[in-house]
């Protein structure tokens, strides 16, 4: 596999939930990286989050992981059992059918 270029990959703003929750995600953006390569067995996306953005409504997965790296700045993820600081570096899992509710918030 060839080396990604994330510029290539169409930059999106908000997401597909309905209103009022539409709202939310104003300052979200988010690349589909995972298509831009051709994957079909996961997902990738490069989400960029402006201050006080939303990576998305608080859920959980029951049938798919999900991995978070953060690459640059400072977040506040959001779980069940509290508010943690993620710094640029810093990776966080959940596994599928694990029914804590999370979201990442700048």
């Amino acid at each position: 596999m060839p080396v990604i270029d994330p510029d290539k990959a169409t930059k999106k703003n908000g997401s597909g939930y309905p209103e009022p929750h539409a709202n939310a995600m104003k300052k979200r953006w988010y690349q589909r990286i995972g298509d831009l390569a051709g994957l079909t067995q996961f997902g990738v996306n490069l989400v960029t989050l402006e201050p006080g953005g939303k990576s998305s409504l608080r859920h959980w997965h029951s049938s798919e992981d999900e991995f978070v790296l953060v690459t640059e700045g400072e977040l506040i993820l959001v779980q069940d059992s509290g508010e943690t600081v993620m710094l640029a570096g810093a990776m966080a899992a959940f596994k599928a059918g694990d029914p804590d509710g999370h979201h990442l918030i700048n």
